[in-house]
């Protein structure tokens, strides 16, 4: 019996110091949270060098609906003579004959954009990949500053992973987006937080 007051003490303990811990991820988590979605707010409206359009589903050789968004964005940047170049990037999906950055082309072709200012890089699976695969293209084309074209949700973590590989690069989502309703938007930004701080735990 006397064994029960020392037990039931650490028990106790054990069981505020995971309160506590619970407490500090929800905290740290919700922060994360708002910084994605305040950041996701930011478009930088100087001119740059190129337009980096960050890959997206295909379906059956044509852009997805979230992917046609982005290659609206980045054409109006074009068209209003914000950037010189735009660059494609995206590899083929699974089940895909047509890589992302490759029907991004064609959709920019037929919306009357000039081929010969379109660059693609064509095997990138992953944000960090559009990215280090595009770098190559940018140095051959001395292109410095870049915007960086994507869904609004995804701004921070896709600026923070190419300033991380020396990239001038800077936001410009797309003024819409397929992430309208609550039971989009949160699922993206709760995604968002996890690969954010995925990322931030593997960079190094």
């Amino acid at each position: 019996m006397r064994s029960v007051g020392p037990i039931r003490r650490r028990v106790v303990g054990s069981l505020r110091r995971i309160a506590l811990a619970s407490a500090l991820l929800m905290a740290g988590v919700s922060s994360l949270a708002i910084s994605v979605a305040a950041f996701s707010a930011r478009s930088d409206a100087a001119p740059a060098d190129a337009a980096i359009v960050l890959g997206a589903a295909v379906d059956d050789d044509e852009p997805s609906p979230v992917l046609e968004e982005r290659l609206r964005h980045a054409a109006t940047l074009y068209e209003s003579g914000q950037v010189d170049w735009i660059v494609l990037t995206g590899g083929v999906g699974q089940g895909d004959t047509l890589s992302e950055s490759e029907a991004g082309r064609d959709w920019l072709i037929a919306a009357g954009i000039p081929a010969d200012r379109l660059l693609i890089e064509n095997r990138s699976r992953t944000t960090k990949q559009n990215f280090a695969f595009a770098r190559p293209l940018l140095a051959e084309h001395g292109v410095s500053r870049v915007l960086i074209v994507s869904d609004p949700l995804h701004m921070r973590r896709a600026t923070r992973i190419a300033t991380d590989l020396g990239l001038d690069a800077h936001p410009s989502p797309t003024p819409s987006s397929r992430y309208k309703s609550l039971q989009t938007q949160i699922p993206m930004l709760l995604r968002e937080v996890y690969h954010s701080v995925q990322y931030f735990m593997t960079r190094q």
